[in-house]
């Protein structure tokens, strides 16, 4: 039986988690489906609430249809959020209530524990959600907030000066020596769901706090936290889930050409004639995954002969000159019967992303723009042009590759 099953039957406490996600974001336009490791904002919060143990249902509060679908094909439930309490000045807790009224009316039973889960803290984990939760629902506590060890001199500008804010500034004592003090990391706040109805607020009564690790603290409020996000993300997203795609995941791989099997170089002969390097390594590795029966497209914007003739020595389709390649890729993955989840895209520049945010996998080789690694969910460790193809098929297809190479 399901978590959400026994709270049905009434067998364990029914907890809720609210993600608010406004479609109205000034500071970073359509911030709650900018994809950081390939995955929207709001699906990465839906996909950690639903792993996490005791929550029983997942709930995405919006004002936008966008988010709404993408809510949903993350596996959330969605409450429409009414303009009145969807603009600037409407407060989490206005929309985390209207969000619980919604669905106990749609469920027929009570919320025991109601927790606030941000979307705009991207590496919000799990076990933030599952700290949480347990900290009201195990421990008693009324409330619980996830907090990062602080370890800072805080300062305050006064009239008379900066001024300590945690400290004596006459006085700097070792860090050993100090109180610990926390930071509130914004990311996950858990709630009695009674006592948060009568108090409207997500401190009341005994507050737990909840540690998380300070190095995946980041909230994205402006397009510089945004960009360091997706700087991070190849590097949390590894550590936190082995980060690299497996044969059973991936039904097909679709390449760029220029920079991602050459090093973006071209050389020009006297006649005008162009030239590129590509890497021996990589056609091993195309055949490979040939031969195990992935479904092989290159992609390509360069209407060029050489594209062309790369493709026909690697026995594999071809599609250059295409102006929007996401067109072009969502329309033959309907022709063979793919689904877009199951694909691999391998790129390196800007015009790879309509792509990326396409696909289940999109990857970056080494050598790709800081925006497209930042937009990956893997990254290889070789260059475009320098056997980041073959580094791929070995990634899906493990000790197999060998033998399918010879």
């Amino acid at each position: 039986m399901s978590n959400s099953q026994a709270a049905e039957a009434g067998s364990v406490r029914r907890v809720l988690a609210v993600i608010p996600a406004r479609g109205g974001s000034k500071g970073v336009p359509a911030k709650n489906l900018a994809p950081v490791g390939g995955v929207p904002l709001v699906a990465r919060a839906v996909r950690e609430c639903l792993s996490a143990r005791l929550v029983t249902n997942v709930v995405v509060s919006t004002d936008d249809h966008g988010i709404a679908a993408a809510a949903r094909e993350a596996g959330a439930e969605v409450v429409l959020r009414p303009a009145v309490i969807a603009g600037d000045t409407a407060t989490s807790e206005a929309a985390v209530l209207h969000a619980m009224d919604a669905h106990e009316a749609a469920h027929g039973a009570p919320v025991d524990v109601v927790l606030l889960v941000q979307c705009t803290s991207p590496f919000l984990v799990r076990e933030d959600v599952e700290g949480v939760a347990a900290a009201v629902v195990e421990k008693g506590a009324d409330t619980a907030v996830t907090v990062a060890a602080f370890h800072g001199f805080v300062w305050r500008e006064e009239t008379e000066g900066g001024q300590g804010v945690n400290h004596d500034k006459a006085y700097r004592p070792r860090r050993q020596d100090r109180p610990q003090d926390f930071l509130e990391t914004g990311a996950a706040y858990a709630m009695d769901a009674a006592g948060f109805r009568t108090h409207n607020h997500r401190f009341f009564g005994r507050t737990e706090l909840v540690r998380t690790d300070p190095a995946r603290v980041l909230e994205i409020d402006d397009p510089h936290d945004l960009a360091r996000a997706r700087a991070l993300a190849p590097l949390f997203d590894s550590e936190r889930a082995g980060g690299l795609p497996t044969g059973a995941e991936v039904d097909a791989v679709v390449l760029d050409f220029d920079g991602t099997q050459t090093d973006d170089r071209v050389m020009i002969d006297q006649d005008g004639r162009e030239f590129v390097s590509v890497h021996r390594g990589d056609g091993l590795g195309v055949a490979a995954l040939r031969r195990s029966g992935k479904k092989l497209l290159i992609l390509s914007t360069e209407q060029n002969p050489i594209v062309a003739a790369r493709a026909r020595k690697l026995q594999i389709p071809v599609l250059h000159g295409i102006d929007r390649k996401d067109l072009a890729l969502k329309q033959w993955c309907e022709e063979q019967g793919i689904s877009p989840e199951r694909v691999l895209y391998a790129g390196n520049d800007v015009n790879d992303l309509p792509c990326f945010a396409l696909v289940g996998w999109p990857v970056a080789v080494a050598s790709a723009h800081d925006v497209v690694r930042g937009a990956a969910r893997a990254v290889t460790a070789n260059a475009g042009g320098d056997g980041a193809i073959r580094e791929i098929a070995g990634w899906l297809l493990g000790p197999s590759l060998d033998t399918l190479t010879q």
